[in-house]
């Protein structure tokens, strides 16, 4: 099966799907179509003449290869929002992202007045084995000031072949002098998903993309669940899908394939009938049956869309917070030799009960808004697919996106606090538990 993405990231085909997308029938449909299709020549045509054009009498000297990569992008951002061309480097990045891993320190870092601060070392990585701490300041990098870098800029320099050394100098709360440590790169997985117990009766899951280490994360989390909370102690499980962007289909899948026990988890159609493909679960519900609350919120989209409607169209989680973001088209990534690739959107796809979420969004079983600071009133409001130029339509009823905004701090967090006192019994509410499933969901 092609692997496909359901958001900005991509998956990338195997080897002989990328090929069969290099040769022209992938484009054209048959030889003898493109032949008889002249006005499409003409269009060709048209195309080479402003190209020469351009490249005789512009007023400065253009760049060949840029002239035919924007032309390429022009095509195909065109089509829809999510459809686009990426250079090698872009492909390359993509491919770091979806797959999780690559070769880099195993720090966390995020920009803080100005200064790239370390939020925390990951477990049993090279930089916390050489004894990096949260709040430690990068000042150096192999020597090098790093003043002025964005926060891009310096990841990029951190990350690098696998046994390859580099030194920081950091500035550490305490330390008269900086302090510089010696790291080698080593394979670092991204952590897709983080766990905890929140109090000593509810497992909470929390997950920010799907890659390919998705699923294993959340296998993880419930055996690290089953160690420390007692059966008879465990209220159930909160699945936080918020401001998640999507990520690999399989994934997608996977993780709703974990607490399901039978039926449809998603369908995707191209425009060819034979394209359409469904995916359903198998046996096994790793949580046991146990209560789930799945929550959402305008930044939640594609992927996590999947697993959300999924649950909900079963009735076997209760999807609380604001409408999701409405992403509901499958990205084939087609790579080009060694040009980069293209990233088309190839199909649509539908929850088990037949909806389409394109524009619309997971409407959720229980809607609860954020209480929103002054300073970020108006800017936490997403678009949604619905307010994307050029997306794909999906009737006259359309409407997606909310607000995004997660406070930092859990005892803030009114979502999640409902997701508590509603597993726990502290507050109810009409739909949850959800109902049984509806015969729609098969």
């Amino acid at each position: 099966m092609r692997k496909v993405s359901l958001v900005l990231l991509g998956a990338v085909l195997g080897a002989s799907a990328a090929g069969m997308a290099l040769q022209p029938r992938a484009f054209f449909g048959s030889a003898a179509e493109a032949a008889g299709n002249a006005d499409t020549y003409r269009q060709l045509n048209l195309f080479g003449d402003v190209f020469e054009r351009v490249r005789s009498d512009y007023v400065e000297k253009p760049d060949d290869a840029k002239l035919i990569e924007s032309a390429v992008n022009g095509m195909l951002s065109g089509l829809d929002p999510h459809s686009s061309f990426m250079d090698a480097k872009a492909f390359k990045d993509m491919q770091t992202q979806t797959s999780g891993e690559f070769g880099g320190l195993g720090i966390e870092v995020q920009m803080f007045e100005n200064q790239i601060r370390v939020e925390g070392a990951i477990d049993d990585t090279p930089a916390a084995r050489a004894g990096v701490r949260a709040k430690d300041i990068i000042t150096e990098l192999d020597g090098k000031s790093i003043q002025g870098l964005s926060l891009n800029q310096a990841v990029e320099k951190m990350r690098g072949p696998v046994n390859t050394p580099i030194e920081l100098t950091v500035q550490r709360e305490g330390a008269t002098e900086p302090v510089k440590i010696k790291i080698v790169r080593d394979v670092i997985r991204i952590r897709s998903v983080k766990f905890n117990v929140e109090g000593d009766d509810i497992g909470y899951i929390r997950v920010s993309q799907f890659n390919q280490q998705t699923f294993e994360g959340l296998k993880k989390s419930l055996e690290d669940f089953d160690q420390k909370i007692a059966k008879d102690k465990l209220k159930g499980y909160v699945l936080d899908l918020r401001n998640n962007p999507g990520g690999l289909l399989d994934q997608a899948i996977a993780v709703s394939d974990a607490f399901l026990e039978r039926g449809e988890i998603v369908s995707t159609r191209g425009r060819n009938p034979d394209e359409s493909q469904r995916f359903n679960a198998r046996s096994g519900d790793l949580a046991k049956g146990k209560p789930i609350i799945v929550l959402v919120n305008g930044g939640s989209a594609s992927a996590s869309e999947i697993v959300a409607g999924a649950l909900q169209d079963h009735r076997r989680a209760t999807v609380l917070g604001t409408r999701s973001f409405g992403k509901g088209s499958v990205q084939t990534i087609i790579p080009l030799g060694g040009n980069g690739a293209i990233r088309l959107t190839t199909a649509r796809y539908y929850t088990p009960s037949g909806k389409s979420i394109q524009a619309k969004g997971i409407v959720p079983d229980i809607e609860s808004v954020q209480e929103i600071p002054e300073d970020v009133k108006g800017k936490d409001e997403t678009k949604g697919e619905a307010g994307l130029k050029g997306h794909l339509k999906n009737g006259d009823d359309e409407a997606s996106g909310s607000s995004a905004y997660v406070p930092a701090d859990k005892k803030d967090d009114k979502q999640l606090n409902y997701a508590l006192d509603l597993l726990r019994g502290i507050q109810s509410n009409a739909n949850f538990p959800p109902a049984a499933k509806s015969s729609s969901a098969n």
